[in-house]
This record gives C-alpha cells, sequence and structure tokens, in this order.
C-alpha cells in the first residue's frame, strides 16, 4: 500500500490474469473461479522472456512436472526415480546450490532487459 512501484507491479499481473481468464471463461462469465487454478498454472509456467525463465523454475529451483507426465512417464521421470536415496539428496543439494545461481542470472537478464527498454525510450523522447 505505501509502496507505489509495488502496486504497479500487481496492478500489472492482475491484469494479465484478467487478460487470461476472459479467453478461458464461459459465454455467461460464471464459471471465472474455476478456472482460476488453470491459469495460475499457466501463467506460473510459461517461459518470460526478460528472466529467461519460468516463475515456477525460479520460486522452486526445478521446472515443473507437468499432469501428462505423470500419466504418461517421461525420460526425466524414470530416470529420478532409479536412483539412490544418497544420490537423490546429493542432486537436490546440487540442484539447491544452482538455484541461487539461476536467480542471479534472471535478475541480471532481467535488469539488462529493463536497461534496453529504457534506452529504446528515451531515443523515442519519452521519459
Amino acid at each position: 500500500m505505501y509502496y507505489d512501484i509495488a502496486n504497479g507491479l500487481a496492478e500489472a499481473f492482475n491484469k494479465t490474469l484478467c487478460n487470461l481468464l476472459k479467453k478461458v471463461v464461459s459465454k455467461f462469465k460464471r464459471d471465472w473461479h474455476e478456472r482460476m487454478e488453470e491459469d495460475l498454472w499457466a501463467y506460473m509456467t510459461t517461459y518470460r522472456t526478460p528472466t529467461q525463465a519460468t516463475l515456477y523454475l525460479l520460486i522452486y529451483g526445478v521446472e515443473a512436472v507437468l499432469p501428462l507426465e505423470r500419466q504418461i512417464p517421461s525420460l526425466r521421470l524414470a530416470i529420478q526415480e532409479e536412483i539412490t536415496n544418497e544420490e537423490n539428496a546429493r542432486l537436490c543439494l546440487e540442484e539447491l546450490e544452482t538455484l541461487d545461481e539461476k536467480r542471479l542470472e534472471s535478475q541480471q537478464s532481467l535488469e539488462c532487459y529493463q536497461a534496453r527498454l529504457s534506452r529504446c525510450f528515451n531515443k523515442k523522447g519519452v521519459p
């Protein structure tokens, strides 16, 4: 409430979510609450150009396992299930160690993206 930039980010997210809901709700627009979970999942697992990653990856440190992959096991899941507990713990530790690196890379990528945008707007005469 007291931080204007955060309000802008929240409003931008709300606008995006409303646009997603408009695309999937029925003709009478009474089932929007039933579609919210699907839209949030799509938002979290969509690749973002500024960060070069999905939000799910940045938050949890791994790519999301799609529901279809649970029904039809992918190579990723098959490999993961055949490892020992020690190997799994070691892999989890490695993933945690690389998570900070991925977040830092995404932050740097986002800063470069914002710098390019600001240069573009400054060339057009927009402050």
